[in-house]
């Protein structure tokens, strides 16, 4: 990008200080970038893009109570989008919101040069009429966010050297191990993805999974008893802890 080019208004959101330092840094050697403000999370930059012209987000997918995905699903008409995060997972999600960039963290300057790039391509910005028309934040809490997905009953998940699609109905529980993931499906078949907890908690819908346990999410139409501090699937055969941190939010949903 030349630095006679349109300058863009740019937001960081990132509940990562240091991840936020990166991309102002990059941001501060491109004369045609303006830096308007850094966010913590969904909340905040919601209220900055209400307050500020924002041409270009750099948005995080991984950040607590409502993920970077949720909230760009919860935007009208958003302003060109430059997704940040540590895990490939998520570039089918992120096309699929016709977001301009996929930046995997840490993020080098000839990558965000690029993509910076590419966004000053878009069609809104070469002409210098984007806008910024923010939507109603539907999603406040946790559980609620989940619902910003239910619209899509399936995702993409990197297993074996390639992305798999993975159906919500065929999902009977998935199980923590240390950086992975084990999916069990209701056929009696299992995959194994490179995954975290929280990040595979944020992608799936929260009306019909749960966490339950540290190391466990639960298909809530797979629950067939709780006794106790164990959780009793469907099949009979399988029993999945109770974690004592998860049993009032799960003991509430299920009743």
């Amino acid at each position: 990008m030349s630095s006679n080019s349109t300058q863009l208004n740019c937001l960081i959101v990132d509940d990562e200080p240091l991840a936020q330092d990166v991309i102002a840094l990059h941001i501060s050697r491109v004369p045609s970038l303006i830096l308007v403000g850094r966010c913590n999370n969904a909340m905040e930059a919601f209220e900055a893009l209400h307050k500020h012209r924002i041409d270009l987000l750099f948005l995080d997918i991984n950040m607590p109570v409502i993920s970077g995905l949720h909230f760009l699903r919860s935007l009208k008409e958003p302003p060109a989008v430059i997704l940040t995060t540590a895990y490939t997972e998520y570039a089918f999600d992120g096309y699929e919101l016709d977001v301009v960039d996929y930046l995997l963290k840490p993020v080098s300057f000839e990558r965000f040069l690029k993509a910076v790039n590419k966004a000053s391509a878009q069609p809104a910005l070469v002409t210098g009429s984007a806008t910024v028309v923010p939507g109603t934040l539907a999603v406040p809490t946790a559980q609620q966010a989940g619902t910003a997905s239910a619209e899509k009953n399936y995702f993409f998940i990197k297993a074996d050297g390639k992305l798999v699609k993975v159906n919500h109905a065929d999902i009977r529980f998935i199980e923590g191990m240390k950086d992975y993931l084990k999916i069990h499906f209701t056929d009696g078949t299992s995959l194994v993805t490179h995954h975290t907890m929280k990040a595979m908690e944020d992608q799936l819908p929260a009306s019909k999974f749960i966490r339950v346990h540290k190391s466990y999410i639960v298909a809530l139409n797979a629950i067939a008893s709780i006794a106790g501090n164990l959780i009793v699937l469907n099949s009979g055969r399988e029993e999945i802890p109770l974690g004592s941190s998860y049993r009032d939010a799960v003991l509430a949903v299920v009743s």
